[in-house]
């Protein structure tokens, strides 16, 4: 009779148990998807001017620009100005922002 009550209470905890760890694991998935989708979405944003050749290719004259003190413009820096100002016409940041944003990514 004890080893019949021992086995049904490990049967019921085994039981118990796995529901929580599924339970958990599922709750984790479904959080974790949704940071994932959150995080996506932010990146999403900032990753067009991250990727972008042409702002890739003006880092050094920015490192240029930031450290003279815009006293150097390279070509490439300004091409890079000129096509974030276009991609976003409300931007209201001045070259030596743009410069170290583009330096930063």
């Amino acid at each position: 009779m004890i080893a019949l009550r021992t086995l049904g209470f490990s049967a019921l905890w085994v039981l118990a148990t796995s529901a929580s760890a599924s339970s958990f694991v599922a709750t984790t998935d479904t959080l974790g998807g949704a940071l994932m989708g959150t995080s996506d979405a932010t990146s999403d944003a900032t990753s067009s001017l991250r990727d972008d050749k042409i702002v890739l290719a003006a880092r050094s004259d920015a490192a240029s620009f930031i450290a003279s003190q815009g006293a150097i413009r390279g070509v490439r820096l300004e091409a890079a100005l000129r096509h974030i100002r276009q991609l976003t016409p409300g931007l209201a940041a001045d070259d030596e922002q743009l410069a170290q944003a583009i330096l930063s990514r």
